[in-house]
């Protein structure tokens, strides 16, 4: 009975070790193969890639945007509230607006100047006449001359002109009169010599060119 029971217990652990060297044995083996597998395996293609970049982007996008977020905004009128350089002194300024006025009230106010009146306006011939002299070659011209103007006038200059019993002008001559007439006042210069005339001029017609004013 020993013997037996002896040998029936060595049957029964040989059969127990077994499926533990086994084991122990499997193990290894899966390790092995699952590394072959892995080496194995094709490397992702460009595809792959083209595939993530899309959700890379997505992320990078969002990280964006959060960091757009999270950083302060200038208000606008802040922006506003800083004037250039060029725009540092404003145009339409209360105190310009016054200024511009006053001065137009100013100019408005005063009387324009009226321009220096001509001394020929009140200076006129008020009679004359002429005779021959120096055997008919010299013409002598009497004349009165009146001033108006309300002041005195001075170097009178005269222009006169001969012309013949037809109405055609022969002899123009000029004549200064080196005098001072006072104002509101006349004087009659009597057989001034105008000069050589011709000999064919029965008429003569004088007018006062110009005048000084004193």
């Amino acid at each position: 009975m020993r013997i037996g029971w002896s040998s029936f217990r060595g049957r029964v652990r040989g059969f127990g070790s077994a499926p533990l060297a086994a084991a122990a044995l499997i193990g290894p083996l899966v390790a092995i193969a699952a590394l072959g597998a892995w080496l194995a395996a094709p490397e992702p293609d460009d595809a792959d890639d083209q595939d993530a970049s899309p959700l890379s982007s997505a992320l990078f996008l969002t990280a964006q945007d959060t960091q757009v977020a999270a950083t302060p905004s200038v208000p606008t009128t802040a922006k506003q509230a800083s004037p250039s350089p060029a725009s540092a002194v404003p145009a339409d300024e209360p105190g310009t607006v016054g200024i511009a006025k006053a001065s137009d009230k100013a100019v408005e106010s005063t009387p324009d100047a009226k321009p220096e009146k001509s001394p020929l306006d009140g200076l006129r011939i008020a009679s004359q006449s002429w005779r021959r002299g120096g055997l008919g070659s010299k013409a002598l011209v009497t004349l009165t001359l009146r001033n108006a103007n309300a002041f005195a006038v001075k170097d009178i200059e005269l222009a006169c002109t001969f012309i013949r019993s037809d109405g055609s002008p022969v002899t123009e001559r000029t004549r200064l009169i080196p005098d001072t007439i006072p104002m509101k006042s006349r004087k009659t210069y009597p057989n001034m010599l105008i000069g050589f005339i011709n000999i064919n001029a029965n008429k003569a017609k004088c007018s006062v060119v110009t005048a000084s004013r004193i």
